[in-house]
């Protein structure tokens, strides 16, 4: 495993890490949230980030709560994740989406 510079890890809800996972510099994961009715904003949302195996994640990218990253998947720089990211794929933007597919 690999992390670069400058990351931010926010781990209430719990974070799982794989093997020969890449983390690009400034990365940001949060696995806390908040509700959004006004009078029950204060309250915590924990949910656990779960990075597969052979994940690489570009600098700058952020990675939200309950997120779960497939083996062998590529997260893009700057990508804002908030849905499972199947594994084998490239993903990019905000919110990210699936823009390739890696073949061996």
């Amino acid at each position: 495993m690999f992390i670069n510079s400058g990351c931010c890890f926010q781990d209430q809800g719990g974070i799982e890490i794989g093997n020969n996972v890449l983390i690009g510099q400034q990365v940001v994961i949060a696995t806390l949230n908040h509700e959004l009715t006004p009078s029950k904003r204060a309250n915590l949302l924990p949910a656990p980030v779960k990075i597969g195996n052979n994940v690489w994640i570009g600098a700058h990218a952020t990675i939200l709560a309950g997120v779960t990253i497939g083996d062998n998947s590529v997260v893009a720089a700057g990508a804002v994740v908030n849905k499972d990211v199947p594994a084998n794929v490239v993903v990019a933007g905000v919110p990210a989406k699936v823009i390739k597919n890696i073949e061996e």
